[in-house]
């Protein structure tokens, strides 16, 4: 009776259910996206992630002559576009109306943005505390040369290296480093202004916020939360402009950070791409991307040590 019961609830169960990773096709194709999608006694719910920011609670989820509807906003003041898609075979096939302009006087404009989704890959077993064999570490920044990065959009960089350290103006270009990792440890020493906010990508798919936060109680945009996911466990920020030290460990889907000395994630589940993931390709080696556009930081060590099993 168990086993039938089971079968039902499987054949009843939304095809839209699940988390998906979405990904512009066409002249869109840097666009990424991640939607999860619940079923809870028959009714629709689901967070979304429009390419940067954090993931939101969406207003409306439902299915509509077998397509997939969804909007953010509140059920009573939608706000963005409406986004649809059907299922063919394993994969979304969606679409949504994106507007640009409108403001000062500027002409609005709307096209067609398409993309696919596919569900988010299912990770090895993981364990970021194990013990681990490392490789030869690479370092990444050692105080005289940038050389290990590059820039990940076509305008002016506004980093350089000064008195030994990797320093923007911001806002300045992102930082992507040239050499791909997997499975890794990496180690960051780096100082912030008053109210800096910066940011260091795992895989270029994962973002560890660095942001001047200290004395305030940890938050999904706080110091060295997965950023809009997962808050770090404790406040270890140090005061402005002193230096502070990041190591972290991920390998599948698991993270174990230490800042300054006190562990704020053990073995934290990733959840999915962050904003501002460079890609959703999860199972794929990535980039160290370090942000620049957002606020100053100076940085005198980054190196990333692999891990081979």
């Amino acid at each position: 009776m168990a086993f039938g019961l089971a079968t039902d609830a499987r054949a009843q169960a939304s095809p839209f259910a699940g988390s998906w990773n979405l990904t512009g096709t066409g002249p869109d194709a840097a666009f990424v996206y991640w939607l999860e999608v619940k079923e809870e006694n028959g009714q629709l719910s689901g967070r979304f992630l429009n390419r940067v920011g954090s993931p939101v609670t969406l207003a409306v989820v439902k299915v509509e002559n077998g397509e997939l509807i969804f909007q953010g906003g509140r059920p009573d003041q939608l706000t963005g576009p409406e986004y649809r898609a059907r299922r063919e075979g394993d994969t979304l096939v969606g679409r949504h109306t994106l507007r640009t302009g409108g403001r000062g006087g500027a002409a609005a404009t709307e096209r067609v943005v398409n993309w696919v989704g596919a569900r988010r890959p299912v990770f090895p077993a993981s364990d970021a505390n194990a013990e681990h064999k490392y490789g030869a570490p690479v370092a990444l920044f050692d105080g005289t040369t940038m050389d290990a990065f590059v820039a990940q959009h076509d305008r002016p960089l506004f980093w350089g290296v000064i008195d030994g350290l990797l320093a923007n103006v911001p806002p300045a270009n992102n930082l992507v480093s040239k050499e791909k990792f997997t499975d890794f440890k990496i180690e960051m020493e780096y100082r912030l202004g008053t109210a800096s906010n910066s940011g260091v990508y795992l895989r270029g798919r994962y973002e560890l916020q660095l942001f001047d936060d200290r004395g305030q109680p940890p938050a999904i945009t706080g110091h060295m939360s997965i950023y809009g996911r997962t808050p770090a466990a404790v406040n270890a920020s140090r005061a402005p402009y002193q230096w502070q030290q990041m190591t972290a460990i991920i390998v599948g889907d698991r993270v174990t950070v230490t800042l300054n000395g006190q562990r704020v994630h053990d073995n934290a589940i990733i959840e999915g791409i962050t904003g501002g993931a460079l890609d959703n390709n999860e199972l794929a080696p990535g980039p160290i991307l370090i942000q620049g556009d957002h606020s100053q930081v100076a940085i005198r060590k980054i190196v990333v040590t692999p891990i081979l099993k």
